[in-house]
C-alpha cells in the first residue's frame, strides 16, 4: 500500500464537499502538472491512502483521509473546451491528463495546520513541507502517515 497527500482548495473542492457527494465519492481531475500526473497515473492504486490537504486557505492543513477506489484512467475534462481544465493537445487516441477516483474515509475532529505539521521534527522530511514544493500530489511515507494520524488523534 502507498501514501500519498493530495492537495485542493476548500473553496473550489473541500474535504465536506466529497463527504456529500454520491457514495462519498469522485474523480480527482484537473491535475495539470506532469510530475503529479505521473505519480497518479503510474503509482496510486486502488486501496491506497490519502491525506485530504486544503491550500491556498488560511491554514492550509491537512483535513483529514480518503482511499484511492479506482486507479487512473483518461481525465475527460482535458477534452471538453468549455472546462478550465481543457487542453487542446489531448485527444482521446493520446490522453495527456489522467485521474483517480477518491473515496471520503475520515474528517479529522482536528484540522492539523501546515505550521503545525512544521513543529513535528519527525515529519521534516515531508514532502509537503520542502521548499518549493508546490506539487498537489506528493508521495508519504508510512512513518509520516502514523505521525499525522496520531497529531489528528486517530491512532
Amino acid at each position: 500500500m502507498n501514501y500519498w497527500l493530495m492537495k485542493s482548495e476548500p473553496e473550489v473542492f473541500g474535504i465536506d464537499d466529497l463527504k456529500a457527494r454520491p457514495n462519498k465519492t469522485e474523480p480527482w481531475d484537473g491535475v495539470r502538472n506532469y510530475q503529479a500526473r505521473n505519480m497518479m497515473r503510474d503509482d496510486m492504486k486502488k486501496g491506497d491512502l490519502v491525506f485530504f490537504y486544503h491550500s491556498n486557505c488560511k491554514p492550509p492543513g491537512i483535513a483529514g483521509t480518503m482511499t484511492v477506489v479506482q486507479e487512473s484512467y483518461p481525465d475527460h475534462t482535458a477534452l471538453d473546451p468549455d472546462c478550465k481544465y481543457y487542453d487542446p493537445k489531448a485527444s482521446e487516441e493520446n490522453p495527456r491528463w489522467f485521474m483517480v477516483d477518491i473515496k471520503f474515509k475520515k474528517k479529522f475532529k482536528q484540522f492539523i495546520s501546515l505550521d503545525e505539521l512544521k513543529q513535528i521534527p519527525a515529519l521534516n522530511t515531508m514532502k509537503i513541507l520542502q521548499k518549493g514544493n508546490r506539487l498537489s500530489i506528493t508521495p508519504v511515507t508510512k512513518k509520516e502517515w502514523d505521525t499525522v494520524l496520531k497529531l489528528a488523534g486517530e491512532s
